[in-house]
């Protein structure tokens, strides 16, 4: 399934994407007569388990003919995990990007945050601060913590998680390597582009697999796979866990290939009027317009 944040009319509802229409799942539960608690957020969704998705499946089925069912067209797509707990990021996680740094690959998986105010949806404008910080944007693979977990084996890791999604860990390069740690240069508000939807586990049997790029005003600038991750899914799951716990919502983004704006000879970073795609086979594109810090 793909599962949606989004809002019609004002509210803001969790749904399942039909192909070009989206069900409204406590709207539908309600007409059901089944309990719609669990379809009030993503993150009850989450909370609630197999049991609430095996209850959206259901809902879904006959989604179509319901009249809890809304045109794609007439609907907002928000972030699908509006604010999580946490964002646990990746650093120099693809080969290639680790090439074109003229760096060794990282012995043990790279830890960094962003703060979850630095969400945004998968069609909102990413905001560029004052100061000229060099923003960059980086492609990259999300997964969705689906149940809580502490210190869990690589095997048994992706029965934690929920499902995934394209995310652009978009970086202010100036603060970033000034300040000589991420945090500042990563979470600046509208710097996580996520969405356009939750793609569920079971969609994507294997997250190793995918194409995964980034396109500026229509021009390719990252094109990798997955498959060029150095700590896959599972591990990264494992190696995570064993010092933090993860709850539901809980963002991973699992690194960058190669391709990022400050690494291109001559660089490349956004300006106001720019249009920011990112695509991930199997799991959608975000799209999002870039503004300057006037549009706060």
């Amino acid at each position: 399934m793909r599962i949606a944040t989004f809002e019609y009319l004002g509210k803001q509802l969790l749904g399942v994407v039909l192909e070009d229409r989206v069900l409204d799942l406590a709207g539908a539960a309600t007409a059901a007569q089944t309990d719609p608690f669990p379809f009030s957020s993503m993150l009850r969704f989450l909370e609630g388990g197999s049991a609430a998705m095996a209850g959206a499946q259901k809902l879904a089925a006959s989604g179509r003919n319901r009249p809890q069912t809304y045109a794609m067209a007439s609907v907002r797509l928000v972030a699908p995990v509006p604010r999580p707990g946490k964002i646990v990021a990746i650093g120099l996680n693809y080969r290639d990007h680790s090439i074109e740094q003229g760096v060794e690959p990282p012995s043990a998986p790279l830890l960094f945050a962003k703060f979850p105010t630095s969400i945004t949806g998968p069609s909102d404008k990413i905001v560029i601060p004052e100061g000229d910080p060099q923003v960059d944007y980086e492609a990259e693979l999300a997964m969705v913590i689906g149940r809580k977990c502490k210190s869990v084996t690589a095997p048994e890791a992706l029965e934690y998680v929920a499902g995934y999604m394209v995310l652009n860990d978009v970086s202010a390069r100036k603060w970033q390597f000034a300040d000589r740690q991420w945090v500042r240069g990563k979470s600046c508000d509208t710097f996580c582009p996520t969405g356009p939807w939750l793609t569920t586990r079971d969609e994507v049997p294997d997250p190793h697999t995918l194409n995964i790029c980034t396109r500026v005003n229509g021009v390719t600038l990252q094109d990798s796979n997955t498959r060029l991750l150095i700590f896959r899914v599972s591990e990264l799951v494992s190696y995570i866990s064993a010092s933090i716990t993860l709850e539901p919502g809980d963002i991973i983004a699992t690194g960058t290939p190669e391709g990022v704006g400050v690494f291109r000879k001559p660089p490349v970073f956004l300006k106001p009027g720019d249009v920011v795609e990112v695509e991930i086979e199997k799991l959608g594109t975000l799209h999002n317009p870039v503004g300057g810090s006037a549009c706060r």
